[in-house]
């Protein structure tokens, strides 16, 4: 199963300033365990890998703790042209599945429900071409730091699709926060966001 999506981050502070379309893109090796007194519903579940990508609007955040021993969001008078923070998780799938027509799945309706738990494998940001305030290049050179210091490393996840045949659309709500409680000061809302993604899905089952 594939999946790309438009990830959010719900309950996001207006401290945090963003740009472009932030995107995710997941892929899964699922097994489908149909139930025997009624084949139009089954049980999947597999594992895979899921990634995030955000993208902040002159902005940076120190994710090492180098500068602070709180999770911040900054804004100077330098910015990167491109910076984003991304994310790569370790993921267990399990869904409760409905099929049409369980025989010819791939034209079937389906649709299924269903929960996801992850381990974070990597965090780091990676900002392009340092600017100046008027948007002049100061330096053309990539900076990436990676670090999982402040992230909440368990992602859990509760998870929603429906299709017709091998292509469809999903949800995704992180249940758990992004960040680690006492990462940053209560009154930054930090510790409220929760990641969401809305996409498009390809599976066979």
């Amino acid at each position: 199963m594939m999946q790309l999506g438009y990830n959010g981050w719900a309950s996001i502070p207006d401290t945090i300033n963003t740009k472009g379309i932030p995107r995710s893109f997941n892929m899964y090796f699922m097994f489908d365990f149909p139930f025997k007194t009624n084949p139009r519903f089954s049980v999947g579940i597999g594992a895979g890998l899921g990634t995030d990508n955000f993208y902040l609007d002159k902005q940076t955040i120190d994710i090492a703790g180098k500068n602070s021993n709180t999770l911040s969001f900054k804004k100077d008078s330098t910015y990167f042209k491109k910076y984003k923070i991304a994310t790569t998780y370790l993921e267990i799938p399990v869904e409760l599945r409905f099929a049409a027509d369980p025989e010819n799945t791939n034209k079937s309706w389906k649709a299924a429900i269903g929960a996801k738990v992850g381990t974070m494998l990597s965090a780091m940001t990676k900002g392009k071409n340092l600017m100046n305030s008027k948007g002049g290049t100061i330096l053309t050179y990539t900076e990436k730091t990676k670090s999982k210091r402040y992230f909440n490393t368990t992602r859990l996840a509760v998870t929603a699709r429906i299709s017709k045949g091998v292509f469809g659309i999903y949800g995704m709500y992180q249940v758990n926060q992004l960040f680690k409680d006492g990462a940053a000061p209560t009154s930054s809302g930090l510790q409220n966001i929760r990641p969401f993604q809305i996409g498009i899905t390809i599976s066979g089952l």
